[in-house]
């Protein structure tokens, strides 16, 4: 830069003094002389010389110059997601694309090596050559030198993890594994340092776990290797961690599910429950050695596996003494275990699920309803999810019984039509006074007539929505409000979806439940697709302080901008004041 400065003074000085010569030899010549004339053009010469240097020294102080800026202004770097905040939580979603660099692997031995042939021989060399470790150099300022990095790592950090009591953390993990399981938190959470790892050893963390098939999907093959790495995983965790378990849950398991059904109940005698969810090739020797090791099993529930029906069937009539809870899905082989259930193997029953998918369709399950009253006379929660009941007799069976006296709970729910008469649900609860919960939904054959023909006088919970498209099949088109004044002082829910009842009807039923003894009680209506009124609504919302879930979508005698679901109190105080 300063050379090219020098220049341009030098050529500076050496125009001026051309001018100098140039003026002198002007005034001494005369104007049109072929002298005066050379002089002129050696003059304009040196005077564009000049210009030149100067236009080249600018262009090139302005080049330093904008390298100079780009060298400054640098690019803010801008995260790789994005964090908004929800009602009650904090949403992380990445901005990175699955198209970007960061998901594909590195691929190795992509970067060819040149070949370079020396004189006189055919030798190869590769050019590229290992590079050298560098060493990167902290500068001293970006160090807060206020800050003992030391200190804080043996005083602060150290010290507080010797220092916390270990009663405290494991009631810490507990809320955590009751929130998300046991498996895999406290095998996480045990490789931090050796107070957390004493902590989630505790045996009150691992009293309920449940394992997913989290090593390999489902659909891949699986080598050797990773066959016995989770056989040797099953072993230690049944060993070290779940002698004292007593619920076990196992989802999503294609293989090895004996082989874990076996080391657990060896490992857990003090199970009671046991969950099979979507799991496949459950044989008769796992349910076997699950009778023989687990004593007080008391919960099965393999709803969505596939297991050997056989291997079942010999379970309950060796073990079906201690069985209370049993869940399964409806198959074509379902009348073998509803015929053993009927036959007294299970005497301590209170809890019978049968479902089936939504998607599965119309679904029958032929039943006998008096035979089961007698094999399972302790049976308190009958549910039956969409599938239909059909009723059917045995021979030698009664066709009256004693039926179910502790009956508490009965539902029979369907997305499609349900068959079921007042007749069939007489027969159920005909001597079942404690039914605090009715689940009717898509039963459209049961009138309002046969519902306040049962004894059950303290009825809770009523589900009766309908759920198809069509209600020409529907039975029951009026006559809700025997059943609000009977049930007003004990119901806390009522679904109605879809019911055809009249307005007349629909008013009187919410004036008996706003003035029922169990208002302040009262906290869910379902009114989607009913023909209810402004009025009977401000009657019934004005006087229910404990409402919290209303549902009035599809109501067309209501104004527009009401119809819709409410949610909280204040939800539904706003809708009394536009209704007022």
């Amino acid at each position: 830069m300063e050379s090219t400065h020098m220049e341009a003074s030098s050529s500076g000085a050496e125009q001026q003094s051309a001018q100098a010569s140039a003026a002198e030899v002007s005034s001494s010549q005369e104007p049109d002389s072929p002298s005066s004339r050379a002089e002129t053009s050696r003059r304009n010469a040196v005077q564009a010389k000049g210009k030149g240097l100067k236009r080249k020294a600018d262009s090139i102080t302005n080049d330093k110059s904008k390298k100079k800026k780009r060298k400054t202004s640098q690019r803010t770097i801008r995260p790789n997601y994005t964090v908004q905040e929800g009602e009650d939580m904090l949403l992380i979603i990445s901005n990175i694309s699955s198209g970007d660099s960061i998901w594909k692997p590195k691929r190795k031995g992509c970067k060819k090596k040149k070949k370079v042939k020396t004189k006189g021989k055919n030798k190869t060399s590769s050019l590229q050559k290992k590079r050298k470790p560098v060493k990167i150099k902290v500068a001293e300022e970006s160090v807060d030198k206020r800050v003992d990095v030391d200190g804080v790592h043996a005083d602060g950090f150290d010290r507080w993890g010797q220092s916390l009591p270990i009663e405290i953390l494991v009631k810490i993990f507990r809320f955590a594994v009751l929130l998300d399981g046991a498996v895999p938190f406290l095998c996480r959470v045990g490789r931090v340092c050796r107070l957390w790892n004493g902590a989630a050893s505790s045996p009150v963390l691992w009293r309920s776990a449940s394992l997913g098939y989290c090593w390999i999907e489902p659909s891949r093959s699986q080598l050797p290797g990773t066959e016995q790495k989770i056989r040797n995983t099953i072993d230690w965790l049944a060993q070290n961690r779940l002698s004292q378990m007593r619920d076990f849950s196992l989802c999503h398991w294609k293989k090895h599910v004996d082989y874990v059904i076996e080391r657990v109940s060896q490992c857990s005698p003090n199970l009671h429950s046991v969950k099979l969810s979507y799991c496949t090739g459950l044989t008769e020797k796992a349910f076997q050695s699950l009778g023989a090791g687990c004593r007080s099993l008391e919960t099965l529930n393999v709803q969505h596996s596939e297991f050997h029906v056989d291997g079942l069937v010999s379970f309950l009539e060796t073990y079906g003494n201690q069985i209370k809870s049993i869940y399964f899905t409806h198959s074509p082989k379902s009348d073998r275990l509803l015929s053993i259930l009927s036959k007294g193997c299970c005497p301590e029953l209170q809890l019978l699920e049968i479902n089936t998918k939504l998607d599965g369709g119309y679904c029958q399950l032929p039943i006998c309803i008096q035979a089961l009253q007698i094999g399972c006379p302790k049976l308190q929660t009958l549910r039956l999810m969409n599938v239909t009941p059909v009723p059917k007799m045995i021979r030698n069976t009664p066709s009256s019984t004693s039926g179910f006296p502790l009956m508490e709970e009965l539902c029979i729910a369907t997305s499609s039509h349900s068959f079921m008469s007042d007749s069939d649900l007489s027969n159920v609860l005909h001597s079942s006074p404690n039914l605090r919960v009715l689940d009717l939904r898509g039963a459209s054959r049961i009138t309002a007539t046969g519902l306040d023909a049962l004894p059950c006088e303290r009825l809770e919970c009523l589900y009766w929505g309908l759920y198809f498209n069509t209600n020409t099949m529907v039975a029951s088109k009026k006559g809700i409000h025997m059943l609000a004044q009977k049930w007003c002082n004990t119901l806390r829910e009522l679904d109605l979806a879809n019911q055809p009842f009249s307005e007349e009807d629909l008013e009187i039923t919410m004036g008996h439940l706003a003035h029922g003894a169990g208002v302040d009680s009262f906290k869910s209506l379902n009114l989607s697709g009913t023909k209810i009124t402004s009025s009977a609504l401000r009657l019934l919302i004005g006087l229910t302080p404990a409402l919290k879930y209303l549902n009035l979508s599809s109501c067309r005698y209501l104004p527009r901008g009401l119809k819709r679901i409410y949610h909280g109190q204040e939800d539904i105080q706003l809708l009394l004041d536009k209704l007022s």
